[in-house]
């Protein structure tokens, strides 16, 4: 499919008709694949594309006049002139990067734009009205700046980006969509072309709560197909990183020979693979490499091993063993492998389930999480949760022996909290008198922050003079699209904020400042509620005029009350609240009188 593709809503179609207001389409914006769904007539399906199938090979070429192609068309140009396509780009998103195609450059975030364009615009054909509103999926273990490329992309793509949604929670909600009365422990094995994620959750009286994620971003069905490549090629005495180099048409034709071959032995034994000769053509009677199931499994061992990590942490954070786990789903065309399918049944004692075509079930989750948003009647008795996959924090300095020593990291938010999520914690100034701190915002779980992903910095200026160890506060906010805000400020003092989007070129304010309205609308800061202190002043009054067996009692419960208003965790704060009020009751105090 070519871009850019004018359209005619007019034209016959079937469903809405151009009177009809435009639907919120679903997204599975996939490092091979993508695909576009809507929610009708009580179900979630797949949208065709122009060539009448529903997948979208996310290939982007650069043809000799310089037009763009996007789709099967890009992917067939793939195999014959490599230099002038990209693919894989999805791997790169929130980096900052440019992919050269022929004479042009791309960062990754224009690449996907110009495959969600051809996605919208077939979505408009199939429905016959302007499509504006989308839900996309992510990687679950996509970071921050992946995530923000991602809504940019939609954005260029003319998007309003409605939701990002996990891939692996889409997936379940697919599941769960039809298996509303179940009550179940489940793992979602999510193998794409380009990315890993697994996560565990619960299904339970039409909830799915999703207790955690883990995976790689730079591992998928496309490192299986590698293996096979450089196989081949160490047959031939070369290496595949030097070919790609020197002959890349021959390792563009021996890679479509060798995905050939891997989607063959998830069925067969063996398969047989043409080897094309160093200007990539095929001879008459072409020399052939034959591929078993053994030696595949053999040269996949060490991508096994890297698929186990994430499983274990996973586990190791939902509190569970697998033998606690009542359904392994495989998603992901990638699953269909033999070698795969063989470690998922080890691993968990029981055979996976693949139900629904794994290269389906997430552009399908996709549209049911549209529907929720909607609230779509056929939806009305589901609710989901989700998780934040990775910790986040802070850069902090710590005094070792009477040496201060910068670069540690300071979580805030801990990795596999449910979302949205606000938290505060407390830090303090390192100097006397000091008026600014430099807030560094790092992703991952390494004691040093050298080791992590910096994320962003926050300025934070007009610090009133005072003592080292002065206070100041610093939270996080995280919504249900990944989007954090963090938020910094003393004690009685300015407030400075930021949406972590600034590190993307081209985001516009538009879109930052609603997704700061968005998070605004959750926030909750007990600290500044005037009854929540009034009731903290008064059990200190009270205090004061107990008998002294009495005191230590609400002292601690006080103590905790005090703590949880510091953190801002909605529900630690409402349990240590519950219990001061119960704790002045037993005592024969009336609360009421705090608000006196």
């Amino acid at each position: 499919m070519s871009e850019p593709r004018d359209t005619n809503p007019s034209r016959p179609h079937s469903g809405r008709g151009p009177s009809d207001s435009a639907p919120c389409i679903g997204i599975d914006l996939g490092t091979t694949n993508s695909l576009v769904s809507i929610f009708r007539d009580g179900k979630p399906e797949l949208l065709p594309t122009a060539h009448g199938g529903v997948l979208t090979p996310s290939v982007v070429g650069v043809l000799g006049n310089g037009e763009v192609v996007v789709g099967q068309t890009a992917k067939e140009l793939r195999v014959t002139d490599p230099e002038s396509c990209a693919w894989c780009f999805k791997r790169y998103m929130g980096q900052d990067r440019r992919l050269k195609i022929a004479d042009k450059e791309f960062t990754p975030h224009e690449l996907s734009s110009l495959v969600l364009r051809s996605l919208r615009q077939d979505a408009t054909a199939a429905l016959g009205v302007d499509v504006t509103e989308a839900v996309i999926t992510v990687p679950a273990y996509f970071n921050d700046h992946a995530r923000q490329a991602t809504r940019l992309a939609g954005e260029m793509a003319g998007l309003k980006v409605r939701r990002m949604i996990n891939e692996p929670t889409a997936a379940a909600l697919v599941y769960g969509f039809h298996d509303r009365d179940d009550e179940k422990n489940i793992v979602v094995i999510d193998l794409g072309g380009g990315t890993f994620d697994v996560t565990v959750m619960e299904v339970f009286e039409g909830t799915l709560e999703i207790r955690s994620s883990a995976g790689e971003s730079l591992l998928g069905g496309e490192d299986f197909t590698d293996r096979i490549v450089s196989e081949v090629l160490a047959s031939e005495n070369a290496q595949l990183e030097i070919a790609e180099f020197n002959d890349p048409l021959r390792v563009a034709r021996m890679r479509s020979e060798c995905e050939t071959a891997k989607r063959t032995l998830a069925s067969e034994e063996s398969a047989s693979i043409r080897v094309p000769d160093v200007d990539g053509r095929f001879a008459a009677k072409p020399k052939k490499f034959r591929m078993d199931r053994k030696t595949f499994a053999r040269l996949c061992d060490p991508l096994m091993q890297r698929i186990a990590g994430p499983i274990a942490r996973a586990l190791r954070d939902a509190e569970m063993q697998p033998t606690e786990i009542d359904e392994v789903i495989l998603v992901g065309g990638a699953t269909r492998m033999d070698v795969l399918k063989n470690f998922v049944e080890d691993y968990f004692g029981k055979p996976a389930v693949m139900r629904h075509n794994p290269d389906e079930v997430v552009a399908l989750g996709a549209a049911i999480q549209a529907a929720l948003i909607d609230d779509d009647a056929a939806v009305d008795d589901m609710v989901m949760t989700d998780v934040c996959p990775f910790t986040m924090g802070v850069e902090v300095a710590k005094d070792l022996g009477g040496q201060i020593q910068d670069g540690y990291f300071s979580p805030v938010l801990h990795r596999n909290s449910t979302v949205p999520i606000s938290k505060e914690e407390v830090y303090s100034t390192m100097a006397p008198n000091q008026t600014s701190v430099t807030v560094k915002i790092y992703q991952g779980d390494a004691r040093k922050v050298s080791d992590n992903v910096l994320l962003g910095q926050l300025e934070v200026s007009e610090l009133s003079p005072g003592p080292a160890g002065s206070p100041f506060y610093i939270r996080f906010t995280y919504d249900v699209s990944g989007v954090l805000e963090v938020e910094a400020y003393a004690p009685g003092g300015k407030k400075f904020r930021t949406v972590l989007t600034n590190h993307i070129k081209g985001l516009s304010p538009k879109s930052v400042e609603a997704a700061r309205r968005r998070i605004g609308e959750m926030k909750f800061y007990p600290r500044d509620d005037l009854a929540n202190q009034q009731l903290a002043r008064y059990a200190e009054r009270m205090l004061g005029e107990l008998h002294p067996t009495q005191r230590d009692q609400l002292d601690s419960v006080l103590d905790a009350y005090e703590a949880a208003m510091n953190r801002a965790d909605r529900a630690e704060f409402n349990a240590a609240r519950d219990m001061l009020m119960m704790c002045l009751s037993a005592l024969g105090i009336h609360p009421d009188g705090a608000d006196q």
